[in-house]
């Protein structure tokens, strides 16, 4: 049935989510008994979500949640699905903080994946999350009661510098904005297109780098000195935005590759130009 929209292997992947999600069975399991009978009910709803996913809505969406960083998250149309990349991103910050007791802002928090998987991961740490989104925030603070961890969550349009972000200054900033120009939608998929938020994914073509640029402008308000950013970009903006934090007071700019060697992320020290 679904061989005409998706290639074997994207199938292949949402076979074993569905099995998993909807029988709660390894997909090594149903392939050693392929002979047990399904119920009627569940052959039913797997109909249902194969019927959504011939419309190529996204599996998450059809299953109200997905994986990130060993965490489950509700998610719905209102936000972005997290991705890969931005595990990685969230890893990174993981890693490389050893702070007692950080605070850390995530900008542009969608379903709260970042924020609240920074909160279960690093110890002692009081995360603030905002999003200009009152429904994402809804969904944000679902998932940081689902996941049993505390973050303070605000409505707050960043982009507009005369309101101000609650618990400023931070010792880390994590934003993975809207980044991907409006002359690129050509270039995604429908699934993605069709169905997910806009403005968690598009900037104007005048102004891809709006959010580096509110970042760098905004430091010397939500940034504790020696504190700082870490960011997911655009892999055509690289060098751009290198430049844009080093020439904005920033200090051992680094950009970071994804697993596909792409650059994708970006991690910057505020100095206030010392």
């Amino acid at each position: 049935m679904l061989k005409d929209v998706y290639p074997p292997e994207e199938i292949q992947s949402l076979q074993r989510l569905i099995f998993e999600k909807k029988l709660g069975l390894p997909l090594h399991k149903i392939y050693l008994n392929p002979d047990d009978p399904v119920n009627p009910e569940k052959a039913k709803i797997f109909i249902d979500i194969v019927s959504q996913l011939k419309l190529q809505k996204p599996i998450q969406y059809i299953l109200g949640e997905t994986d990130f960083f060993g965490l489950i998250f509700t998610v719905n149309p209102q936000v972005l699905i997290p991705r890969p990349e931005t595990e990685e991103l969230v890893n990174w910050v993981v890693k490389s903080t050893n702070i007692k007791y950080p605070s850390i802002l995530d900008i542009g928090t969608g379903s709260g994946c970042i924020a609240i998987s920074l909160a279960a991961n690093i110890d002692s740490a009081k995360v603030t999350a905002i999003d200009k989104s009152i429904e994402a925030l809804e969904v944000a603070r679902g998932n940081s009661i689902r996941n049993n961890v505390k973050v303070d969550l605000f409505n707050v349009d960043f982009l507009n510098s005369s309101i101000n972000v609650p618990n400023a200054p931070f010792d880390i900033i994590v934003s993975n904005p809207p980044y991907v120009r409006d002359v690129e939608k050509e270039q995604m998929k429908e699934n993605v297109l069709d169905h997910e938020p806009h403005l968690a994914l598009f900037v104007s073509n005048s102004e891809p780098l709006i959010f580096y640029s509110k970042i760098a402008e905004r430091a010397s308000e939500l940034l504790s000195l020696n504190g700082c950013v870490y960011c997911e970009i655009n892999e055509a903006f690289g060098n751009e935005i290198y430049k844009l934090f080093q020439e904005s007071g920033f200090v051992d700019v680094e950009i970071r590759k994804d697993l596909n060697g792409k650059d994708r992320m970006v991690k910057a020290v505020w100095r206030n130009g010392q």
